[in-house]
């Protein structure tokens, strides 16, 4: 089984590129949704270590906001958590798949939380960052605070892009991705 990891800034288009390989995904922010959706026991340990911003099941994303942004360190109490939850259910993704050529790994932090294997494909997706702004704005729930918060805690662009096996330029239009995606799997398969 072949694991490609995708790397790239947030709103850099990294879930569209994830998803246009045509192989399984692991989305971990489709992952977490679903924690906080369905998992007290996630709530329990958040509401445990946030008791004045985690208040609520199911959990709140605009708590889980506001949590971080009352304090800065509050972001590694919730990955702390969030994450060794979301390596379960990768596993279980990756026993599910076993028999598959390849998979697709949509994690942020995938480098910084070293849950990449050295095997890994890393494909780093890099956008204009005037496209990416546009993007992120359109975002339901955005707020410039939270960014600036993520962006501290993960790698640089430059060492991402040095990490990665790959990089597709991501101009938001299928062709170019499908394009990108389509020299990978040619140096990957052959």
């Amino acid at each position: 089984m072949i694991r490609i990891g995708i790397l790239g800034d947030i709103g850099s288009g990294k879930s569209y590129v994830a998803n246009s390989f045509g192989y399984p995904v692991f989305d971990a922010d489709r992952e977490v949704s679903k924690l906080y959706k369905k998992n007290k026991k996630i709530f329990k340990k958040l509401n445990k270590k946030l008791p004045k911003h985690i208040l609520s099941f199911p959990i709140n994303k605009i708590e889980i906001s506001k949590a971080i942004l009352s304090n800065e360190n509050n972001i590694k109490k919730i990955t702390k958590i969030v994450h060794r939850e979301i390596r379960k259910e990768m596993k279980l993704f990756i026993k599910k798949n076993k028999n598959k050529k390849i998979i697709i790994l949509d994690i942020p932090l995938l480098l910084e939380n070293k849950i990449n294997n050295k095997k890994d494909i890393l494909v780093y997706v890099d956008s204009k960052i005037t496209e990416i702004n546009k993007r992120i704005k359109k975002r339901v729930n955005f707020d410039t605070r939270i960014l600036k918060i993520f962006k501290k805690i993960q790698y640089t662009k430059s060492y991402k892009k040095r990490e990665s096996n790959f990089i597709i330029k991501n101009d938001f239009t299928k062709k170019t991705v499908k394009k990108g995606i389509s020299n990978i799997l040619k140096n990957i398969v052959e």
